[in-house]
């Protein structure tokens, strides 16, 4: 009886989502995480004041209602009374508080901190200037949270989204806000997630449990999605959409994503230390169109700009500045008035995190660079964590893959880089005319506001400081089971909002 029992009853299994999340995520703390791989984990794990639909568009989060003041200043959250930790205590006010001022410290080394410099007094407190309890946050009660600007700042809700403003759960803990807890990792392979039992929508959760794996290469990314071990992939192969889309029909996600990917100099080192005809030699050398259609292959589109199109009230694209033919001619000009040629080539380092795509793009561009300048190019290729950290320092250098992901859909989230005082500024470009075009932004609003936007950036690329390549799609193989994945130009997936049978 008892083996026939076994026999017959159903069998079952977990609902468990298998993700791929790309390189390794540099770090789970959400002041310190950079990483485009660490910040959809986190997205996971924490909430903040508000948060993501599955078609990203803003909802509540931990605060079930908020108000602005009117003169856009003051911005007033009350919290869900249900907002757990995932050990069942309470999230107050303070614990935003506490997490501000900890992101802000200059001794958390926070990458990240400036995206809070809207808040009033987050500049000084971030420079040491000023204490801080002089930041512009309070919490008057432990269910009510006051924010005070410097200025009105429209996009502020959608920076609420980002882990860096999330509530901090406190030193040496493993406390999470969010729909789901870390229940383990191995190092380069895999993060195991379960649901959080404390989480004030619990009941909206259909997974059972969400590993999401540490997959560099996206060959076998794909490779592991065919043999059934993914249901969602964080990219594809480049160069192979249409067997991709032969292969896997409506399964291939291919969608507008807000993103540019670019390179960039370190000007605070020679050879490209004012050397901004070298620096646009380098830049006029380079084939956008044969990038985007040969190498990569994605539906990817030729930049050159750093905002991409879809930015709300900006131009849809930027046009080449010269015809192709006109732009080698003018390279090889500008490159022999820097001062080199045949008998004094210029000899330099591409660098680049470990990527098929991105050493296909690498190799691609060392090859155009040679091909008309006669540029000697030797190509570095390092882990993300080491990567990063010599973008961050600085100290070796020359040239580097660089892009950026809008953390929320406005333009001055991708100028902010290159802020003087930016924690992200790695080519250490330092212009009182681009920050002084920066600082008179942040007074204005509406046209005046992007008009000066729209300056800034010509700035930037009339100072050469990057070489923007192509605007990001979002490229996913999604499996027919999962529910839940909806297209969206953030391409922020919250495993919260998916399910399988």
């Amino acid at each position: 009886m008892f083996l026939v029992f076994l026999l017959s009853a159903p069998l079952t299994f977990a609902a468990t989502l298998h993700r791929g999340v790309g390189p390794e995520p540099d770090s789970l703390d959400i002041h310190t995480a950079q990483s485009l791989s660490a910040l959809n984990v986190l997205r996971d794990l924490h909430e903040g004041l508000l948060t993501f639909d599955a078609g990203a568009e803003l909802i509540s989060g931990v605060a079930q209602s908020w108000s602005v003041s009117d003169d856009g200043r003051v911005w007033t959250f009350e919290l869900d009374p249900s907002a757990r930790w995932s050990d069942g205590k309470r999230i107050v006010a303070q614990d935003f508080v506490t997490g501000w001022r900890r992101a802000l410290d200059p001794a958390t080394a926070s990458p990240t901190a400036a995206l809070l410099d809207p808040v009033e007094n987050a500049r000084a407190v971030r420079s040491g200037r000023a204490q801080p309890g002089a930041l512009g946050v309070g919490a008057p009660s432990p269910h009510r949270l006051v924010v005070r600007l410097e200025r009105p700042t429209p996009w502020f809700g959608e920076l609420l989204t980002h882990p860096v403003t999330y509530p901090w759960p406190g030193e040496g803990t493993s406390r999470y806000s969010g729909a789901f807890v870390l229940d383990g990792q191995v190092p380069g392979a895999r993060l195991e997630l379960l649901p959080n039992e404390h989480y004030r929508a619990a009941g909206e959760v259909s997974l059972d449990a969400v590993t999401w794996h540490v997959i560099e290469q996206p060959n076998v990314e794909l490779t592991r999605y065919r043999a059934g071990q993914l249901h969602v992939t964080e990219t594809i192969p480049p160069g192979r959409v249409d067997w991709l889309r032969e292969r896997f029909g409506d399964e291939l996600r291919i969608s507008p994503y807000l993103g540019s990917f670019f390179l960039a100099f370190n000007l605070q080192r020679e050879p490209f230390a004012d050397a901004a005809k070298l620096r646009r030699a380098l830049s006029l050398a380079v084939d956008r169109d044969i990038l985007v259609e040969r190498v990569l292959g994605s539906g990817e589109i030729p930049a050159w700009g750093l905002l991409p199109p879809g930015m709300p009230g900006w131009p849809e694209g930027r046009e080449p500045p010269l015809a192709p033919g006109e732009r080698l001619v003018e390279a090889e000009r500008l490159y022999r008035e820097a001062g080199y040629g045949d008998d004094r080539p210029l000899e330099v380092e591409l660098r680049f995190n470990t990527s098929l795509t991105h050493r296909r793009m690498a190799a691609a561009i060392a090859a155009m660079w040679k091909l008309h300048l006669g540029v000697r190019t030797r190509l570095v290729n390092e882990e993300w964590k080491v990567f990063i950290t010599n973008r961050r320092q600085g100290r070796i250098t020359e040239v580097f893959r660089g892009g950026w992901i809008a953390d929320w859909r406005d333009a001055a989230n991708f100028l902010q880089l290159f802020a003087g005082d930016s924690p992200g500024n790695y080519t250490f470009f330092d212009d009182p005319v681009f920050d002084g075009l920066m600082r008179r932004a942040a007074r204005e609003r509406g046209d005046e506001r992007l008009r000066i936007l729209r300056e800034a950036e010509a700035r930037l690329l009339d100072e050469q400081v990057i070489v923007p390549l192509y605007y990001y799609v979002s490229r996913h193989l999604v499996d027919p089971d999962v529910r839940g994945f909806e297209d969206n130009p953030m391409d922020i997936h919250l495993s919260r909002w998916m399910s399988l049978p």
